[in-house]
């Protein structure tokens, strides 16, 4: 799906980075440990950093979503998943739910969820709202899981989506392929970064 110029527009919309901790990206993170192959989390970090400047230099709102797990929100459904090891990933306060590699700036709002969609009983649409966003810029880990699942979420609440297909990353290439190609087809526009870049300086020059 391609968007039209308007929808992309700096002033309309915010960048959503999705659980990039170390319990996901890093080799030595909960995900890596109990088999996960987490590489392509670490390569597509610095695209997501060329993102994350591009955005703060047209003053485009950079909100992180991130996973923080604790007892009070460990439900049956969740802490069964994938037989337990689910509940062990991003314990609030601990390493494992620190940032990877990019991290928000003072005054840059943090999102804390319990369940893969970044909207489920969090503060995140009213952040956004208050932020005045209207298209959602999605990147983060795992594509096919927390950031599709917020992106459709965030669809259907009537956020246009942008969805940056080389600023995700997942466990498999399949499933971030798939993942790819659901967004695209049904509730969004997948784009890279270049591209989105591109845009926002046509409309926008820097400086």
């Amino acid at each position: 799906m391609r968007f039209d110029e308007e929808k992309l527009n700096p002033a309309k919309a915010a960048v959503v980075v999705v659980d990039v901790q170390n319990d996901y990206c890093h080799p030595d993170g909960a995900c890596a440990r109990r088999g996960e192959d987490v590489s392509a989390a670490k390569e597509m970090v610095s695209r997501l950093q060329a993102l994350l400047a591009g955005a703060r230099a047209h003053d485009v709102p950079v909100v992180f979503v991130q996973t923080a797990h604790e007892k009070a929100t460990d439900s049956a459904a969740l802490t069964a998943r994938s037989g337990g090891r689910s509940g062990v990933v991003c314990r609030a306060g601990t390493w494992g739910a620190e940032s990877f590699e990019v991290a928000p700036l003072p005054g840059e709002p943090v999102v804390l969820k319990h369940r893969y969609s970044g909207f489920v009983n969090t503060r995140l649409d009213s952040v956004l709202r208050t932020l005045r966003a209207e298209t959602l810029v999605m990147a983060g880990v795992s594509t096919n899981v927390c950031v599709e699942s917020t992106a459709r979420h965030g669809y259907m609440l009537d956020y246009h989506i942008a969805f940056m297909g080389d600023c995700c990353a997942a466990f498999t290439q399949a499933e971030h392929d798939a993942a790819l190609v659901n967004i695209d087809k049904y509730f969004g526009a997948v784009m890279d970064v270049d591209q989105l870049l591109g845009t926002w300086d046509s409309i926008a020059p820097r400086g």
